[in-house]
């Protein structure tokens, strides 16, 4: 953690004249460091902002990250979705080690285990079409990668030791023979990490989509997938047809190739499952539930 004069000089920066109140370490996040400061404006109004700094896995993969996502937040702002409204951007790195960005604080709260996930479900997957339906022609997107170059790399760097216990032996057969499969929809904007804690809610609400530093070009299919896969995890089984149901209602897209997202996005969680989830019931359970998932991909490959 940086100690707390580097947030009084930070909060200079963004905000000349400005105080900081108090500055509190944000947890969910295991990408990025994410930092909330409250601050009172010359003017004396109070204003909560978020500091976002990536870490090295995605400044290697991309050192140009923060400003992608700042630039990807404007963009978002214009297109009426809910996310934080971008406020600053440092890429100096003479306060902080590393380039950082500070948005809106969104007033709300992750719901892991609602009463009824179906209200949430339906909100989610409304919004997720919103994100899809934005304008590639009107809003240049060439500055993301492209999500099947992503998936390619994953599929090409096979481990020499398999874990059978999460099928992957069976989904890389299964994708290595016809991957990169030709795209039957039109690239569109995706979030790249669309599940339950991404999703701020407030009283009931949708209130944010957040922590976009995985937003990529490609297939609608991909964000689907992964929508799926996370809400089986956290909201159970009748969760991702619910949620597939309401999106397709929305968005009339080609799903032929579903099942092959399916266990695209079901290689995720692999390599780091075992550090997950320490509860081991926990663990377990969301075991049977990648391999539920992973079967009735295969099965839907089947029959077609």
């Amino acid at each position: 953690m940086i100690e707390d004069e580097a947030w009084y000089r930070v909060v200079q920066r963004v905000e000349p004249g400005a105080r900081l109140v108090r500055a509190w370490p944000l947890t969910g996040g295991i990408s990025a460091q994410v930092v909330a400061l409250e601050i009172e404006r010359a003017s004396g109004e109070r204003c909560k902002l978020v500091l976002r700094r990536h870490g090295n896995v995605d400044l290697a993969h991309n050192p140009q990250i923060a400003a992608d996502e700042f630039r990807l937040l404007r963009m978002l702002q214009t297109a009426s979705i809910a996310a934080p409204a971008p406020w600053f951007l440092d890429e100096s790195c003479d306060l902080l080690p590393t380039p950082y960005l500070v948005m809106a604080f969104i007033e709300g709260e992750a719901d892991f285990a609602p009463d009824d996930p179906t209200e949430l479900v339906v909100q989610m997957a409304d919004h997720l079409a919103r994100i899809h339906r934005i304008d590639a022609a009107q809003h240049d997107l060439a500055f993301l990668p492209h999500m099947t170059e992503q998936f390619m790399r994953r599929l090409r760097t096979r481990p020499a030791t398999l874990d059978d216990s999460l099928s992957e032996g069976r989904i890389r057969d299964a994708l290595e023979l016809v991957w990169p499969h030709p795209p039957r929809n039109a690239d569109v904007l995706l979030h790249g990490d669309y599940w339950p804690g991404n999703i701020l809610w407030k009283n009931g609400t949708l209130a944010a989509v957040i922590d976009w530093e995985d937003a990529a070009r490609g297939d609608p299919l991909g964000d689907l997938a992964n929508a799926r896969l996370e809400l089986l995890f956290f909201y159970g089984p009748d969760a991702p047809d619910e949620f597939t149901r309401r999106y397709l209602a929305i968005s009339r897209i080609d799903t032929t190739d579903l099942p092959y997202w399916d266990l695209a996005v079901a290689l995720r969680p692999i390599a780091p499952f075992a550090t997950m989830f320490p509860d081991e019931p926990t663990a377990t359970t969301m075991r049977q539930q990648h391999a539920w998932f992973v079967e009735q991909a295969i099965q839907a490959l089947a029959q077609n």
